[in-house]
């Protein structure tokens, strides 16, 4: 069974393969950043530091924010954070920020 993060409104976060990944399932957007970045505060980081955001069905600049906070709180727990899948709208928006290569790896 997954861990999914508590609180998320339309998605959130679940840990698969015995924590070892993330999985995102669901919208990301402003309506639903607060409870998801809370949710994901409240798990442990992905073991092999996958996020696999295949499922992300809607964003808006949030979703680049949220990602952003999750690669902020590896560097300070001295993990890696890389996310897998980024939806094609997902990416197009954090290259129009120029924090693409800051997702990309």
């Amino acid at each position: 069974m997954a861990e999914r993060s508590a609180g998320a409104v339309g998605g959130g976060f679940a840990a698969v393969a015995g924590g070892a990944r993330w999985v995102y399932a669901g919208s990301l957007n402003f309506a639903d950043a607060g409870a998801v970045l809370a949710g994901a505060q409240a798990m442990p980081l992905p073991r092999d530091g996958i996020v696999d955001c295949a499922g992300i069905v809607a964003i808006d600049s949030a979703a680049v924010a949220v990602l952003l906070s999750l690669k902020r709180r590896a560097a300070t727990e001295g993990k890696s954070v890389v996310f897998a899948n980024l939806p094609p709208a997902l990416a197009a928006l954090a290259a129009l920020y120029g924090v693409d290569a800051l997702l990309a790896g």
